[in-house]
Order: structure tokens, then sequence, then C-alpha cells
């Protein structure tokens, strides 16, 4: 039905199939395989770091409003400072 010539160009074909092909693919999904487990090991570290970050910065709110209270100390301070003055003045006229 089929030449002789269709027959060995077809074993030719399977034959180069079996030797080239299928080992270079098994070669590139191996690659492809360590790659992959590469980039997850390199994830789950990322993961490990960005969660120590979030850790480390979870109480920059609570020094912002540190910040601000501090300051609303500094004027009140600063208003006692001028009473406290204006009473050691009153008082030093008064000892004279």
């Amino acid at each position: 039905m089929f030449p002789a010539a269709v027959y060995t160009i077809w074993w030719i074909g399977l034959i180069v199939t079996l030797v080239v092909f299928v080992p270079m693919a098994v070669y590139y999904l191996n690659r492809t395989f360590l790659a992959a487990r590469s980039i997850q090991r390199f994830a789950a570290d990322a993961l490990q770091a960005a969660g120590g970050i979030a850790g480390n910065t979870a109480n920059i709110v609570a020094l912002d409003t540190t910040i601000e209270v501090a300051g609303q100390i500094l004027g009140t301070a600063g208003n006692v400072a001028g009473k406290l003055g204006t009473i050691a003045d009153v008082l030093e006229q008064r000892a004279q």
C-alpha cells in the first residue's frame, strides 16, 4: 500500500525523535523544574523577610502619635515655663 521509502523515512523520523527530541525535552523539563524550585525557595525567603519588615514597621503609627503628643506637651511646657517665669518675677519683686 505504501512504498518502502515512506516506512524508512517514518522509522528514521521516529528514531531521531526518540534519540534527540525526547532527551532534549526531558533535559529542558528538568531545568524548568529546578528553576521553579529555586524560585519557590527565594519566594519563601522573601515572604519571611517581608513578615519581619511588617512586624518592625507596625509601630510607626504609634511613633507618629507619640511625636504628635510630644509636640503638644512641648507647647504646654512652654506655656507653663512662661507662667512660672511670671510667678518668679512677681515673687522676686515682693521679696525686695
